[in-house]
């Protein structure tokens, strides 16, 4: 690795975004010639010549004004200085994202100078005449988007650098001889860029942290965690805290709540769920309605502001789970124990508990803190047998206990009931324009060593949809009875799609006899779930629904309400799981300090909060979708010798992704090792087209294929092409 000082070439005839940069980093002071040189570390004669001429270009552009003769300052022009942040492409250009643009603006490599993915950057963009494609040159780094990096160490004799897997990162980190620590050469290391000098072609660092042997299941998991800043163990302080709380039911704590631990209460959850966050009450009333309390953990009595508690939780923003493991948000006595509402035990909650007619319209509403006791637990699939069989036996196949058991009637008849109203609730959304994403979960079997043995998928049934209408219309409700106060709260927004996305989706489903209708807001929408509907078993569902999924926009956390688009809300909020999520948390402290009377908050600081937590959110969605990666390339790893079919899901100049039907696995088949014609990409039919017998391999293509390599550090599969599936 080279560390000798880049110096421009003699042979360079343009020094003007250079000379821009320079002037722009000081603007109010004046530069003359031979100080740019300096700057450029150029001292032959033909490059001052250069400068001199290109100092009296821009000047004659208005770009910089000759201050007095020789001496030169940049003209603020704002209209070509922008800041936002940088997108790097695997192939070491970038592109500048702000919102001044409509589209993307690109940055050559030699532009870049030093910003890495993700930085908030400030930039020089010319070329912006009408026709012309703009482009930019990064003259100042404002905040690193991150400068801790996971990555192999290599050690030589006098220095070490580290290489990650990540495609975005272009460069290797340089480490000193005396920073590389108890690393050993090979190790997975988290190392942290400390500078980056101006001459040096790689930044500088020291490794913080020993992972451990590349391949190793605990190192990669760990990796994955620390590759986006994500911890995997509590402080001892934070856990030497949450042990001390008091976590036993008192009666004075409960004579200020409203006490529910009569009412008929029972919770469903995945069965090897470890925390309970919500529970169900249900009684019918004289008048003939149905009272139905969700009952929420009160994880806010215990999680007070201003605590180490409540700080470390507010970091991780959220519970992040993995395949193999959960890393929560809170310590195992809270998350576990004290907040989960676990069967026949009294708990702190806080609820939302509303009278509901046979129409399944809401008459009358009562938010605040309750204390509940929990008559039952349910795995999902224990409900869903007593939707489906109308009946109170549940069989030892599905039991949670391994043996059959008999449900007491007036659960049986609860849960028929609230499904039947859950399913009115659902109906109702739709047709207000809600979008139906039940996107199918690729979930693993794992073996005592955490090692993947099967595959298997999760799909949302009718127990899975009582629960989420009910969490829905406490989020709903909670957030319009905040909302219509116009008071500072925490929502849950979801802009409208994108456009042009959606004509990008246009042109994919096209292939496959589905449109989408433009009219209105209301036609997308219906078309979109004609479309989610359409789709419902075929081959090509779950990349039909990966891409429609990408062509809405993310949802996040905000003070600013601007409604809910995918589920057709006009206020939402985030109330129900504060074991897993901090939004939660904030939600439960606003709400209690409303109804005890309180003054609208901060705007800014609750803006702020909200930032903090979608950033969180988002951080730990990437890795779990890496952890997820990791385990298909684990499991392929031992089905090399396996034919399989699969459905071509990507399309590209370089080659195909190929998504196995039976497991989900994504992985690419490079155009150069497709043997049986010689493949060009033909972008208009999404489709590679060979060019002596124009066979065409185009996207929802069925094909044959076998694993070439499982790289278990990139977390990436390559198959081998073996033939179309006719």
């Amino acid at each position: 690795m080279s560390m000798k000082p880049k110096k421009f070439s003699k042979g360079v005839k343009d020094f003007s975004g250079k000379i821009l940069k320079i002037l722009s980093k000081e603007p109010n002071k004046t530069f003359n010639y031979k100080q740019i040189a300096s700057r450029l570390e150029v001292d032959d004669t033909k490059s001052r010549n250069e400068i001199i001429k290109d100092l009296k270009i821009l000047a004659s552009k208005k770009q910089i004004i000759e201050t007095e003769p020789g001496k030169y300052l940049v003209i603020a022009q704002s209209q070509d200085y922008y800041e936002g942040t940088i997108d790097m492409t695997s192939r070491k250009t970038a592109y500048f994202i702000c919102e001044d643009f409509e589209e993307d603006v690109f940055i050559p490599t030699n532009n870049l100078n030093h910003a890495l993915d993700g930085d908030k950057v400030k930039v020089y963009v010319y070329n912006k005449r009408k026709g012309k494609r703009p482009e930019a040159e990064v003259i100042e780094i404002i905040e690193r988007s991150k400068t801790e990096f996971v990555g192999v160490i290599d050690i030589q004799k006098n220095f070490a650098f580290v290489t990650t897997a990540n495609a975005k990162m272009y460069t290797d980190i340089f480490i000193p001889k005396d920073k590389i620590g108890e690393a050993k050469n090979g190790d997975v290391v988290l190392a942290k860029i400390e500078d980056w000098p101006k001459k040096a072609d790689s930044p500088f660092g020291s490794v913080i942290k020993v992972l451990g042997r590349p391949g190793e299941h605990d190192t990669e998991i760990h990796a994955i965690l620390a590759e986006y800043g994500l911890p995997y163990d509590f402080p001892p302080e934070v856990e030497a805290y949450a042990q001390q709380l008091d976590t036993s039911i008192h009666p004075n704590e409960i004579a200020k709540r409203r006490d529910m631990r009569n009412v008929l209460t029972f919770t469903i959850d995945p069965k090897d769920a470890k925390d309970f966050d919500d529970a169900l009450s249900f009684q019918k009333l004289e008048n003939g309605h149905y009272e139905i309390g969700i009952h929420i953990a009160d994880v806010s009595h215990y999680v007070q502001e201003g605590t180490i508690l409540d700080e470390e939780a507010y970091q991780r923003g959220t519970s992040v789970y993995l395949v193999d493991r959960v890393v929560p948000m809170l310590p195992e006595v809270l998350s576990n124990f004290a907040c989960s509402l676990r069967p026949q035990e009294e708990k702190y909650t806080f609820s939302a508990v509303f009278e509901i007619n046979e129409k399944a319209q809401v008459t009358n509403q009562w938010f605040g803190r309750t204390v509940i006791h929990s008559d039952q637990r349910f795995s999902y699939e224990e409900a869903q047998h007593i939707i489906e069989t109308r009946g109170n036996s549940i069989p030892a196949e599905i039991s949670l206990t391994g043996t059959e058991y008999i449900v007491p009637d007036p659960i049986v008849n609860a849960t028929l009931k609230l499904d039947e109203l859950a399913k009115i609730f659902r109906r109702n959304r739709l047709n207000n324009g809600a979008i139906s994403f039940d996107k199918v979960e690729v979930k693993f079997n794992l073996n005592e060593k955490a090692e993947p043995t099967g595959v298997y998928f999760k799909i949302a049934k009718d127990a899975n949809h009582l629960i989420e209408e009910f969490m829905l219309l406490a989020n709903r409700k909670v957030a319009e009875y905040i909302g219509k106060q116009q008071k500072t709260f925490v929502y849950r927004i979801h802009d409208e799609p994108d456009e042009n996305k959606l004509m990008n989706l246009q042109g994919v489903i096209s292939k496959f006899g589905y449109s989408i209708n433009f009219k209105s807001k209301e036609a997308i929408s219906k078309s979109l779930n004609d479309l989610l509907v359409g789709v419902v078993g075929k081959k090509e569902q779950n990349m039909v629904d990966t891409l429609a999924i990408r062509t809405m926009s993310k949802a996040k956390y905000s003070t600013d309400n601007i409604g809910h688009y995918g589920l057709a809300f006009d206020y939402y909020s985030h109330f129900t799981s504060p074991i897993r999520r901090y939004p939660d948390v904030m939600v439960h402290r606003l709400l209690q300090y409303y109804l005890d009377g309180g003054k609208s908050v901060s705007e800014e600081v609750y803006e702020e909060k909200c930032v903090h937590t979608s950033n969180m959110e988002n951080l730990a969605t990437n890795a779990e979708r890496d952890s997820i990666k990791y385990m298909q390339v684990k499991y392929m790893q031992d089905h090399k010798d396996q034919e399989f079919v699969g459905v071509i899901s990507g399309v590209t100049e370089w080659g195909i992704y190929v998504e196995i039907i039976e497991n989900k696995c994504e992985g690419m088949v490079r155009i150069r090792e497709i043997k049986d014609d010689y493949y060009t990409f033909d972008e208009k039919q999404y489709a590679l087209v060979g060019e002596m017998t124009k066979s065409l391999l185009q996207l929802g293509d069925e094909v044959i294929v076998k694993v070439k390599n499982a790289d278990l550090i990139k977390k990436q599969l390559d198959y081998h092409f073996i033939r179309k599936n006719e």
